[in-house]
């Protein structure tokens, strides 16, 4: 059984082993192959029958032209990059990881909040750069500084991951708010649940962790962001399509949003000219809220499981057949 990995190296930059799907098959393992679609993707998968892949794109005309391909293991959970439907007609299952990035992701998101809340990272830098050392005060701030005890986070998707921030925003103090569009037991013990109208009006902070669909593309945009508290500051480590750019970067530079702090963007790597660029108080990290070495190690666990799985004949994890 040949097992060809696309492009491993956002999930194992060296600091993981292969050796669980060695022990599967014949593995070969590309660091990166394309982005966009191309033949040295058709030439790589040659006749393997499984491929695992995070970003490389698979496309009708790729899995047309690889006859072998039985199994497309995807290292994440979205699985958008694969022609899915596609791959169901052909019978070819393709299997994600639903549930590694809980905690990783939902600490990020806290992380990203308060960062806006104290801007530390500018703060040390500025201390680094001699500013405190030549204050004539033993202490300053560059930013106002902001206290969550007593505040309202507005959680849009309350999945695994928002109730998992839910849970640590209430630590912290703060009046919870969820919006999803399945209300469960769970989630009513963390925060209450309320129309999207009712939330972006009432909360603080606006934070994003539902799935992108047609419906939710662009939620955050000129509209919703009027019906949004002065000051709210916005959070988005889920999709970069959930916000429209131009509209929040302009918000942000009216002073209606009071900062925004943000793990992914509409086109990743981002643009030159994303308009956030040069948006007042917003932070920009790298995609990167999924990337602790448990969270990957979990990952790498899990696509060794579905590839055994399906082996054994009792595929798992598939999201298309």
């Amino acid at each position: 059984m040949k097992i060809v990995v696309m492009d491993g190296y956002t999930e194992n930059p060296g600091d993981l082993s292969w050796d669980a799907l060695a022990a599967l098959g014949e593995l070969t393992v590309y660091d990166r192959t394309a982005y966009a679609e191309s033949p040295l993707i058709v030439e790589r998968i040659g006749d393997a029958e499984i491929i695992v892949i995070n970003k490389t794109p698979i496309s009708r005309e790729t899995i047309d032209r690889c006859s072998n391909l039985r199994l497309i293991a995807v290292l994440a959970t979205g699985y958008n990059v694969v022609d899915y439907r596609y791959a169901a007609e052909k019978g070819i299952p393709v299997v994600n990881v639903p549930a590694y990035g809980t905690m990783s992701v939902s600490q990020y998101s806290i992380a990203l909040l308060l960062e806006l809340c104290h801007h530390i990272g500018h703060h040390s830098d500025s201390v680094f750069a001699g500013n405190w050392a030549n204050n004539v005060d033993w202490c300053y701030w560059d930013y106002p500084l902001i206290e969550l005890d007593g505040k309202t986070i507005g959680i849009v998707g309350f999945g695994r991951i928002g109730q998992a921030e839910g849970r640590i925003a209430k630590a912290m103090g703060m009046r919870v708010l969820a919006h999803d569009i399945r209300e469960t037991d769970a989630g009513r013990e963390i925060g209450e649940y309320v129309p999207l109208d009712r939330l972006l009006s009432e909360a603080d902070v606006v934070t994003l962790h539902c799935n992108l669909t047609p419906e939710n593309t662009g939620m955050i945009n000129r509209e919703s962001i009027a019906r949004m508290k002065d000051g709210a500051l916005l959070i988005n480590n889920a999709r970069g399509l959930l916000i429209v750019e131009q509209d929040v970067a302009d918000a942000l530079n009216a002073g209606k949003l009071g900062g925004a702090a943000l793990d992914v963007v509409s086109t990743e790597p981002i643009r030159p000219d994303n308009p956030l660029l040069k948006a007042k108080n917003c932070v920009i990290t790298p995609h990167i809220s999924w990337a602790p070495k448990e969270s990957r190690q979990r990952i790498m666990d899990c696509t060794a499981a579905n590839i055994k799985a399906f082996l054994d004949g009792r595929p798992v994890n598939v999201v298309n057949l």
